[in-house]
């Protein structure tokens, strides 16, 4: 388009010209060898532009005829060029279809046509044929060669990653995706496994700068990347609290403010602060917290924020928190328990029945059997509160792939995931989803989905199934594993439906069992039954 405007201006230009000399008439005289050359001057302008029209056509002719060979050869080889990408895409369409044969016979017919070391998509394709054809050595093989190319690196790191993988080599498939990860950050596939990587090692620094790069890349958005750093850091301030006090509470200090409403970021700087007497600034993050989402940790150590308090001070601060949020269960829950300390027992009961009518949960009716126990010892209620406490649902837990832990971990211990616990209801047990459904014609029981298994911090790291039916028998892991001891007898189901939070042995002199709400049943005889018990709070 541009070419065409210049030759339009350039005959316009020229007609100007000539209607310029059209305008003004004159004579040119020219003298040569004593001759004298007498023309006009339209007639020595018309001459001129012949003149270099002419010179220009040679020029042209010359040129082409000089140019001529490598132009032919240009023509062929671009022709060949294009019969070789038409290979090579047809190809790549077989791999992607899964069809080996094909992809292999493209591969071949692509690479006599183009140069390998001027396509790198035949590696790739060679590769891909490779794989579909079982040859996974040779597969291997291929994306090792591609390490040498800088253009190809990442793609041949990419395919030993799912080789390793594949394999499941864990150990190299995080050695290529760190290499990866180090030259490129924005590889989400590459990042998200050396983050594995660096926080199953507890590299927690290594893993807060690869979450930075992550954030200057844009992988993640600011949000994200804000939560991940709460985490990380918090992570880190549980691993320096004994080590380094000061860096540990930085750490956990910055955590909060990334996150107010993380409650293990705002529990550890509280409790970093209260080690070094700072009280006042650390009651002021677990208040912050706590109106962002109340939670039991966060109430425990409010509440104990200065170790020489009296219970009666103690309770105060309960109602304090109470004051900040109110009408929720977990405040009334928190009232109760420090009201029952404090020997407060009509408080006490109030405040764990609002709780009951504000949700419904097992650690509520735990709670008034312990104030019925502390305030008449009447074993008929206390069992009676039992019996619902099996039938309510199950309180809150850090819960991450299916694990229960007592305490909130930065990365799941199955599968390795960063921030994977939550603070939420573990499953429903069998006796729970049947109770709800009695009454209900034509109500099916709803299946049953694999167990949630429980963390407990014990010195055998004891791994405890919810027991359903009897028989079952808990998991251990471990020195217990090792020694290939049962560290729990097995318990029957009339016992109880779920293992309970204190799972200590106890005499049965001393056991408070679970019992069905049914007044057909005998305590006494249910309790002969049972071969051993557990004392649930």
């Amino acid at each position: 388009m541009i070419r065409i405007l210049i030759f339009l201006a350039a005959v316009f230009a020229l007609g100007l010209g000539f209607a310029w000399l059209a305008d003004r008439p004159g004579e040119m005289v020219v003298t040569f060898n004593g001759y004298q050359y007498q023309v006009s001057l339209m007639v020595a302008a018309v001459a001129i532009v012949a003149v270099v029209a002419a010179v220009m056509i040679v020029w042209w002719l010359i040129k082409s005829l000089w140019n001529s060979p490598y132009t032919i050869s240009r023509y062929f080889r671009v022709r060949r060029r294009d019969r070789g990408y038409q290979a090579l895409s047809t190809g790549m369409i077989a791999a992607g279809a899964g069809d080996g044969a094909l992809a292999r016979k493209k591969t071949k017919e692509a690479a006599k046509l183009i140069r390998s070391d001027q396509e790198p998509l035949i590696h790739l394709l060679e590769a891909q044929a490779s794989l579909l054809e079982g040859d996974h050595e040779g597969a291997r093989e291929k994306f090792e060669a591609m390490l040498d190319d800088p253009e190809m690196r990442l793609l041949g790191l990419r395919g030993l990653y799912l080789e390793a993988e594949r394999l499941g080599d864990r150990n190299a498939a995080r050695h290529y995706a760190g290499r990866a990860a180090a030259v490129a950050p924005q590889l989400a596939w590459a990042a998200e496994s050396t983050l594995e990587d660096l926080t199953g090692r507890g590299d927690w620094d290594g893993a807060l700068k690869l979450v930075e790069a992550q954030k200057s890349t844009r992988q993640i958005e600011r949000d994200a990347a804000n939560r991940r750093r709460a985490v990380l850091l918090t992570a880190k301030a549980q691993a320096l609290t004994d080590s380094d006090p000061n860096a540990a509470k930085t750490a956990a200090v910055e955590a909060n403010k990334l996150a107010p409403d993380f409650a293990p970021a705002a529990v550890a700087a509280a409790n970093l602060l209260f080690k070094q007497n700072d009280v006042r600034k650390g009651s002021k993050i677990l208040e912050a917290a706590w109106k962002a989402e109340p939670h039991p940790e966060i109430a425990e150590l409010y509440t104990h924020a200065r170790p020489g308090d009296a219970v009666v001070d103690r309770l105060n601060r309960a109602k304090k928190l109470q004051e900040l949020k109110r009408n929720n269960a977990e405040s009334s829950m928190t009232v109760a328990r420090a009201a029952l300390d404090a020997q407060d027992f009509s408080t006490a009961r109030r405040e764990a029945e609002a709780a009951i009518r504000m949700d419904r949960r097992e650690g509520a009716y735990l709670l008034l059997a312990d104030i019925e126990e502390a305030e008449t010892g009447d074993q008929g209620k206390i069992r009676q509160l039992l019996s619902k406490a099996v039938r309510a649902p199950r309180d809150p837990a850090w819960v991450a792939d299916g694990v229960v832990s007592e305490r909130w971990a930065p990365v799941s211990p199955v599968s390795g995931k960063l921030d994977a616990f939550a603070w939420r209801a573990p499953m429903e047990r069998l006796g729970q989803l049947i109770d709800s459904h009695e009454g209900t014609p034509g109500a099916e029981v709803p299946a049953i989905a694999a167990p949630v298994v429980s963390v407990k911090e014990k010195p055998a790291d004891v791994i405890y199934h919810p027991a359903v039916s009897a028989g079952k028998t808990p998991v251990t892991t471990g020195a217990a594993a090792e020694s290939g001891e049962d560290l729990v007898t097995p318990v029957t189901a009339a016992a109880f439906a779920a293992v309970p939070t204190d799972a200590e042995a106890v005499e049965p002199a001393e056991e408070l069992a679970r019992l069905p709400d049914d007044p057909g049943v005998d305590p006494d005889e249910e309790a002969e039954k049972s071969p051993r018990r557990f004392r649930l709070f």
